[in-house]
């Protein structure tokens, strides 16, 4: 993961906007529908390319594939590892259920506490390695003739694996974690040796707390501390410099009032190998946390900070002043080579859901470049 000892580099979460017409590919092949794969492939392999051209022209430095061949940054693993044959319930998000109305407007008539998902019903081993490298060789077809500062490709971690994907199998949630584990070394791995940087998408370490696993902070630190341990274990050979944690609170419009303070999981979430934490900061929720990190300052030596300077969840357009605001604070906070500006979220972390408008999501991206700029001439 490159410093910049001249300027502040931009970045984002992960997914952003699909083609209509590829959301429909993904969607269908999801859902069991007859998609022709060489076409799906080829269509995953153009859009790829269109993306990385929009994010370089929208300013960005550290550049991704947008996910877009994935049906959601999280579940996508049903379809590459053995054992999600079965359907269990997704834990309740407490902030909605205390404000039903609202659920029900943002989801319309299904009840949030009967959102289903793919379960876990035998043992977790690998399939189908070929999508990882058909992700692989996609982004770096898509590479040639252009140079950005940086590169990533994502991936779920254990933890937010077993948050989506309930277990029916395994004896527990540490020998469901070291499954996990187990299995996803191997995605990890390949993304590292492919010379990406690996991210490695962790919104369990938050959201967890209010989607019903525990019932005290208590208990929560404790279910976190085992998630970053089992991801520790799988990427025990990768350089921390060539990794970055994604760390949310969950990418939707809501209360969130019942959202963990990052000051309550902190400590444990740097405890984490990868060198690189992708975190909310720009949202009314957490925008205030800044401060947090006065605390952590010696803990924060190796790290580099990537602080949401855009909400993903509204479409209003930053002003690039606000942007440069944000990320001068984290700046006097872990010095100025060690920031690059982010994103609180993706911006379709599943196909088909998308809060922000597509265009909108781009001109956001030029406002964060921008507000980049502006913090770089006040910090150098």
């Amino acid at each position: 993961m490159k410093r910049s000892t001249k300027r502040i580099l931009t970045t984002h979460t992960g997914s952003l906007p699909r083609p209509d017409d590829l959301t429909q590919l993904v969607q269908g092949r999801d859902k069991g529908a007859q998609v022709a794969q060489a076409a799906l492939d080829n269509r995953i392999r153009t859009a790829v390319s269109e993306v990385v051209r929009q994010q370089l022209e929208s300013g960005i430095d550290v550049v991704n594939d947008g996910e877009l061949s994935k049906i959601g940054y999280s579940t996508y693993v049903k379809d590459r590892l053995t054992g999600f044959d079965g359907e269990g319930k997704l834990f309740p998000v407490g902030d909605m259920m205390e404000y039903p109305t609202f659920a029900m407007r943002l989801l319309g008539e299904r009840s949030i506490a009967e959102m289903n998902a793919p379960a876990c019903t035998g043992p977790i081993k690998w399939k189908d390695k070929e999508s990882v490298r058909k992700d692989i060789d996609n982004f770096k077809t898509a590479l040639k003739g252009v140079k950005p500062q940086d590169t990533f490709l994502s991936a779920a971690s254990p933890g937010v694996i077993s948050l989506f994907l309930p277990n029916q199998y395994y004896p527990s949630h540490e020998a469901y974690l070291a499954a996990l584990a187990d299995a996803m070394k191997e995605e990890y791995r390949m993304i590292y040796k492919a010379g990406f940087v690996l991210q490695v998408d962790c919104p369990d370490l938050a959201m967890g707390r209010h989607m019903g696993q525990v019932s005290s902070i208590d208990e929560f630190r404790k279910r976190i501390a085992l998630n970053v341990e089992a991801l520790n274990a799988a990427v025990a050979g990768i350089p921390p410099d060539r990794m970055r944690l994604h760390l949310c609170w969950g990418n939707y419009e809501g209360p969130h009032h019942l959202d963990v303070p990052i000051a309550d999981i902190l400590d444990i979430v740097l405890t984490a190998r990868p060198a690189g934490l992708s975190f909310e900061a720009a949202n009314p929720r957490h925008e205030h946390e800044w401060q947090a990190f006065k605390k952590f300052k010696k803990k924060l030596a190796n790290k580099v900070l990537i602080p949401g300077v855009l909400d993903s969840c509204t479409n209003y357009i930053e002003h690039p002043e606000l942007v440069a605001e944000r990320l001068v604070k984290f700046a006097k906070i872990a010095g100025k080579e060690n920031v690059i500006a982010g994103t609180d979220c993706g911006f379709e972390t599943f196909a088909g859901f998308t809060t922000v408008d597509p265009q909108i999501t781009w001109a956001k991206f030029r406002a964060m470049a921008e507000g980049a700029r502006l913090a770089s001439e006040q910090l150098w």
